[in-house]
């Protein structure tokens, strides 16, 4: 007996032992994976603004907002400014636009220093770095990224452009209910509502790429948010086809309450710009998976396009994950990501109004 006791004692000593052993073991591999998590982040955040960081940028920066200068190069925001005024410089009144679009010496130091540096580093064979957070762009008279500008001021008319032709398909073209001329198209507010915020998602975007300011960046993502939101609460009540007016504010008032609240914490409590990008990939992805799987399984004529949509989507949202410096200063992959979506936008507004076609014949057959 005294054996077996003292043989349960070694036992339960040995695995204590090895519990502790355990718990040593694995607190240390989780030490290791927050450090290599922490240092990948550091190493990031480094990378993301080793431009600005670099000595020769610095030393460059320093000099134009105290001479107002870089060579033989002056600039006149900073000859208006009181830095002018101390090299004896007379004070130089800007244009209105300048004024507007908020254009000063800090900002036109920046800019011009970044391209001395990037000319240094192309010389070297070196590839471009980041600036404060953001590639180096080459700007066009004072629009910093015009590539850009343009491909969403093209997205912006391929949705008016197919609005206006669905307004005219369902006035002009189909039949309307005889009692209050209005159009069999069950969901044809929505996509009024739509068009609405898809053309001023793309005018702040325009604006934003045109010019980067607080104010621009907050208007441009938080249309893109509450375009994405509507396009989600859309997707749900096609795919379901929910057409009562009192199941469609079940499902829609949920969905308003999260993005308006998303909306609010961005622009007044802090603008966490990956909570953002988790929130819309999310949303656009619910989306996406529903529009496919319905375009699947349903025998709606158009699915062909909307399955095409879906796909080159999905296929260009990589565009936005993949970042790349932009070619010869005006090209990233966030203009492409804008190209991209011009001939997509027009073949989403064909089945759009395929879709109308489709639902008001079936519903005036039912009618006679």
């Amino acid at each position: 007996q005294h054996r077996n006791n003292n043989q349960r004692r070694r036992s339960g000593r040995n695995k204590i032992f090895t519990t502790n052993n355990t718990r040593i073991f694995q607190m240390s591999i989780w030490n290791r994976v927050i450090f290599f998590v922490a240092f990948l982040f550091l190493v990031g955040r480094l990378n993301a603004s080793i431009g600005d960081s670099n000595p020769l940028y610095r030393s460059c920066l320093e000099q134009c907002e105290e001479t107002g200068c870089i060579g033989d190069r002056c600039f006149q925001d900073c000859l208006s400014s009181d830095i002018g005024s101390n090299n004896g410089s007379e004070s130089v009144q800007k244009p209105f636009y300048m004024q507007l679009i908020q254009w000063d010496c800090q900002r036109e130091c920046r800019h011009h220093c970044m391209l001395e540096r990037e000319r240094d580093n192309e010389m070297l064979g070196l590839g471009p770095v980041k600036y404060h957070g953001k590639w180096p762009f080459r700007r066009v008279l004072w629009i910093q990224e015009p590539m850009s500008v343009v491909f969403s001021v093209c997205n912006l008319a391929m949705h008016y452009l197919g609005w206006i032709s669905f307004f005219s398909l369902l006035y002009t073209k189909l039949p309307l209910r005889p009692k209050d001329r209005k159009p069999y198209y069950e969901y044809s507010l929505l996509w009024h509502a739509y068009a609405i915020l898809a053309m001023n998602s793309w005018f702040w975007s325009a604006v934003f790429h045109m010019r980067d300011l607080d104010l621009t960046e907050k208007l441009d993502y938080s249309s893109v948010v509450a375009l994405l939101g509507f396009s989600l609460i859309v997707a749900i009540l096609r795919t379901f086809s929910v057409r009562d007016e009192a199941s469609r504010v079940m499902v829609a008032a949920p969905l308003i309450a999260f993005v308006t609240t998303h909306i609010l914490y961005l622009n007044f409590y802090k603008f966490d710009y990956g909570l953002n990008m988790k929130v819309c990939l999310s949303m656009g992805v619910a989306q996406l998976l529903l529009w496919a799987i319905w375009g699947g399984l349903s025998r709606h004529p158009s699915r062909g396009k909307l399955l095409i949509v879906v796909v080159g989507t999905s296929l260009a949202m990589l565009l936005e994950i993949y970042d790349f410096p932009p070619y010869k200063g005006y090209i990233d992959a966030h203009a492409l990501w804008h190209a991209t979506t011009i001939p997509l936008t027009y073949l989403w507004w064909s089945f759009i109004k395929d879709d109308a076609q489709f639902r008001t014949s079936n519903l005036t057959k039912k009618v006679k």
